[in-house]
């Protein structure tokens, strides 16, 4: 049993006295010393002994705290003064217990065992819950730094119908659900839904951006990869039809998207007139930069990366070929251009067999689609696999709902790939992961329809990185 002593004057003592009747379900023994009735709380219950006396008295404070070995001292008071004067007479008896006292008063004390709870501070960050899209910060719980954290799920959210098991949650986890007034324990299968509450505890950094990411709402592509867009011109490389192409989509992309900036990155220059035209570019929006330091292209794509924060690197189907494995390691999505011309894109196509792949990226997806005004449409082919299309249908159709976009599924018995190869009107979304480094002639034969993309080369595709 730990005897606790309480200094208690004022409505705020009396409210902490109700609290701790109504809830202690402790041994623990509680002596109340105060001078005025109307801080007694209605409920006497025997584990409380009461003293009635001026505690700045130091006299009469000694008498009681030299006769009980306590555990812990405790100060709510409704002045100053008193705050003061019963700190120093309890800190004369016993230099050693612990003192946790309610400071209204910004009070300085140098003393290794004293709590102080700043009031103030205390009443600010609890108003400050109720304002709306604010995170909710345990403070009375673990460390209190942050690590615990619970945020409501809004309706634009890219995590609303996702599974948690398709949520990467490195260095944090997902401890709780409130739904409807309901807490459920989460589980790999558990979807998240709008309004949902999510409990989570980990590093207060990362759950600080997680918290960043799940507020985000649809029309900020690039971001969460980065702001600016980045094209990378080799003149060397490229033939000016090549480079016109190139640049004359980025510029369309750019005006469409929600970029920062398009950086126009020229290496290997040679006089000609698409030169001239895209150093005419140049404005506060778009960026045109050479470079003179004969260097490889991987080196100076990977330098502008880490500089210029680049959210989507555009690039023609010559360059992707050759330095897949190089863009699959940025992480970054891939924009590559074709002939046809951006303004041929009649929809956005999207062709997966892995639903949980899907899920991982169909906010981007319907990001970049809302953005460009762009349909989407999935394909629903009678498979092996129709169960994962089915989930992915579902998923996609849920989104659809929920943000007023329209999804367009086919139904076909046909082979998507067949069919897709006879158009040039669309822009494929492609899950770039690192299977896609194998073999050319080993995706020929594989299942995966994933790993057929090269099939579409004469088409736009933007490849997403799914981790």
């Amino acid at each position: 049993m730990k005897k606790i002593l309480i200094i208690a004057d004022g409505k705020t003592a009396k409210r902490f006295l109700q609290r701790v009747i109504s809830s202690d379900a402790t041994n623990n023994k509680y002596f109340v010393v105060y001078y005025n009735e109307t801080t007694l709380p209605d409920t006497k219950v025997e584990k409380f002994s009461y003293y009635k006396f001026d505690p700045t008295s130091f006299s009469k404070i000694s008498v009681l705290v030299e006769n009980e070995d306590f555990y812990q001292c405790m100060l709510i008071t409704a002045t100053k003064t008193d705050m003061e004067e019963s700190y120093h007479n309890i800190r004369k008896i016993d230099q050693k217990i612990q003192i946790s006292i309610v400071d209204k008063w910004d009070l300085e004390f140098n003393d290794p065992n004293l709590t102080v709870i700043d009031a103030h501070d205390t009443i600010s960050n609890i108003f400050s819950n109720y304002l709306p899209d604010l995170p909710l910060f345990a403070q009375n719980l673990g460390i209190g730094t942050g690590e615990i954290m619970e945020f409501k799920i809004p309706f634009g959210s890219p995590y609303v119908y996702r599974h948690i098991r398709n949520i990467d949650q490195k260095r944090w986890r997902i401890s709780a659900i409130f739904r409807e007034h309901k807490l459920l324990l989460p589980s790999p299968s558990m979807m998240l839904l709008p309004n949902d509450s999510v409990l989570s505890v980990g590093n207060p950094n990362v759950l600080k951006g997680v918290y960043k990411s799940i507020k985000r709402e649809f029309g900020q592509f690039p971001i969460p990869f980065g702001e600016n867009i980045y094209c990378y011109i080799d003149m060397k490389l490229m033939c000016d039809q090549d480079v016109e192409i190139l640049t004359n989509d980025a510029m369309i992309l750019h005006s469409k998207l929600n970029s920062n900036k398009l950086i126009f990155k020229i290496v290997n220059s040679r006089y000609s007139h698409i030169l001239d035209k895209i150093k005419s570019y140049a404005n506060s929006n778009m960026f045109v930069e050479f470079d003179f330091r004969n260097d490889n292209a991987h080196n100076i794509i990977s330098k502008d990366v880490e500089e210029y924060y680049i959210g989507l690197i555009m690039t023609n189907q010559k360059f992707l070929h050759d330095n897949l494995q190089f863009l699959y390691h940025l992480k970054l999505p891939i924009f590559k251009v074709a002939e046809s011309g951006f303004f041929t894109i009649k929809e956005s196509v999207f062709l997966s067999s892995n639903s949980e792949k899907a899920e991982k990226i169909s906010s981007i997806i319907f990001d970049i689609s809302s953005q460009l005004k762009s349909e989407i449409t999935l394909f629903d082919v009678h498979l092996e696999n129709s169960e994962e299309q089915d989930k992915i249908i579902s998923h996609f159709q849920n989104l659809g709902k929920l943000f007023d976009e329209k999804i367009k599924v086919l139904k076909t018995e046909k082979n998507p790939i067949i069919e897709l190869g006879k158009r040039d009107d669309f822009l494929q979304f492609v899950i770039f992961e690192e299977s896609m480094l194998s073999s050319k002639i080993a995706s020929y034969f594989s299942t995966d329809i994933e790993k057929h993309y090269f099939r579409f080369k004469s088409n736009y595709q933007l490849f997403i990185p799914s981790e």
